[in-house]
C-alpha cells in the first residue's frame, strides 16, 4: 500500500503558520486595548477624584487657589480622557481589522484542510479499487489453476 501524500502539504503547513501569527496580532490588539480601557478607567477615576476634591474645598475652605487648580486640573482631566476615548476607538478599530485577518486565515486554513479531507477520501477510494482489483486477479489465478488441473 503506498503512502499519501497531499501535494499541497506545504501550502496547508504555511496556511497554519499565517494563521497562528495571526491569532498572535489579534491577541496583541486584544492587549491594547484592554490596556488603553484600563488607562480610560484610570483617567474616570481620577476625574472623580478632584470632583470630590473641588467639592471638599467648596464645603470647606475658602481658598481661591486650590479651588482654582482644582478646576483647572478637572479641566485638563477632562481632556486627557476626550483624547483616551480616541485612542480606545482605534484600539478598537484596530482589533475588528485583526479580527477579519484572523476569521480570513481560518477560511483559508480550513479551505486546505478540506481539499487534504478529500484527496485522503480519494486516496483511499483509490487503494480499495486497487486492493479489489488485486483480490479479482488473486482469485481467478488462483480459481483458474484448479480448473486446469
Amino acid at each position: 500500500m503506498a503512502k499519501f501524500v497531499f501535494r499541497l502539504q506545504s501550502v496547508l503547513n504555511l496556511k497554519v503558520r499565517l494563521e497562528e501569527q495571526q491569532r498572535l496580532s489579534f491577541a496583541a490588539a486584544r492587549k491594547r486595548l484592554s490596556d488603553e480601557e484600563e488607562r480610560l478607567d484610570g483617567l474616570y477615576a481620577r476625574e472623580a477624584f478632584y470632583e470630590g476634591e473641588g467639592r471638599k474645598m467648596r464645603d470647606q475652605s475658602l481658598v481661591i487657589r486650590d479651588i482654582l487648580d482644582n478646576e483647572v486640573a478637572l479641566v485638563r482631566i477632562r481632556e486627557y480622557i476626550a483624547d483616551q476615548i480616541l485612542r480606545v476607538k482605534r484600539a478598537e478599530a484596530l482589533l475588528e481589522e485583526e479580527r477579519l485577518k484572523l476569521v480570513e486565515a481560518m477560511k483559508e486554513r480550513k479551505t486546505y484542510e478540506k481539499l487534504r479531507e478529500n484527496a485522503f477520501d480519494e486516496y483511499l477510494r483509490e487503494e480499495a479499487h486497487t486492493e479489489a482489483v488485486e483480490n479479482d486477479e488473486h482469485n481467478s489465478f488462483v480459481y483458474g489453476q484448479k480448473t486446469e488441473m
